[in-house]
């Protein structure tokens, strides 16, 4: 079991920031965010997971389009939350800066990377930059009967040793790989499975300086924040909308649950 948590099943999901994300929280147990570039078959993904039950709705105060839905497994229910579609989280578009906030402030308890498994290594920079930002998820290698098709082979086994997370192969338009992805799903989000992502180190001593000193006033000024050394990495790479948060006091609200939804 997790030594992260006080209580063997205890989700890590923010609650109230998430019901200021639009998200209906009602008999909920665990939160599941899925991610991935466009064109992974993330909501092929998603459909598998959810059958007939979603339904569809915009971000508050954005013109980007939501779907959510939910399962059930071993007596708990999940919501899954379809995040949209980006090659990044460096919130340059509305799409970025929503699946951004989600995993920063909603804090899911599973974050399912949906990755084309053809091309795997154009993929992994989203991946690794959500494992920045969370210590919760799970790669599905999705497409795997392409890559099959295209004679490429893939060691999941050792790419989830590389990123610390559970890798699940998957062809998600045959189903195959589904029930293994539940599976992975509940592991990670009971706890049973203590993800240890991989996360890029500078090889800067300055640079690491500047983010533990920018990260212990973030902390000071913002108790609560998850996450702050990769908070502070975007103030330094002058990432406007953090910065913007920053000095409105968004910022704060965020961390604390006092979500605007007019933003």
């Amino acid at each position: 079991m997790s030594n992260q948590h006080n209580c063997e099943n205890c989700p890590v999901h923010h609650r109230e920031n998430l019901i200021r994300l639009g998200i209906a929280m009602d008999r909920v147990d665990y939160v599941v965010a899925l991610a991935g570039n466009p064109n992974t078959g993330k909501s092929t993904v998603f459909n598998n997971l959810t059958g007939l039950r979603q339904h569809t709705g915009n971000w508050p105060g954005k013109t980007v389009a939501r779907a959510e839905g939910g399962y059930s497994w071993g007596e708990k229910r999940y919501k899954v939350v379809d995040l949209p579609g980006t090659y990044s989280l460096l919130s340059t578009s509305t799409d970025e800066e929503v699946a951004r906030d989600f995993i920063l402030f909603g804090r899911p308890d599973v974050t399912v990377i949906v990755a084309d498994a053809t091309r795997l290594e154009r993929n992994l920079n989203l991946a690794l930059q959500i494992l920045e930002i969370t210590d919760r998820a799970v790669l599905c290698l999705n497409l795997m009967d392409e890559a099959r098709r295209n004679n490429l082979e893939i060691d999941a086994r050792n790419l989830s040793k590389e990123l610390g997370i559970p890798v699940i192969p998957a062809a998600a338009r045959q189903r195959e790989g589904m029930p293994e992805l539940i599976a992975a799903i509940e592991e990670v989000a009971s706890g049973a499975y203590v993800c240890k992502p991989r996360r890029v180190k500078s090889q800067s001593a300055k640079l690491n300086h500047a983010i533990s000193t920018l990260a212990g006033k973030l902390a000071a000024d913002f108790p609560g924040l998850p996450n702050l050394n990769w908070v502070a990495l975007r103030l330094l790479e002058g990432d406007q909308s953090i910065i913007e948060a920053v000095r409105s006091g968004d910022l704060g609200r965020l961390s604390s649950g006092v979500l605007s939804t007019s933003a």
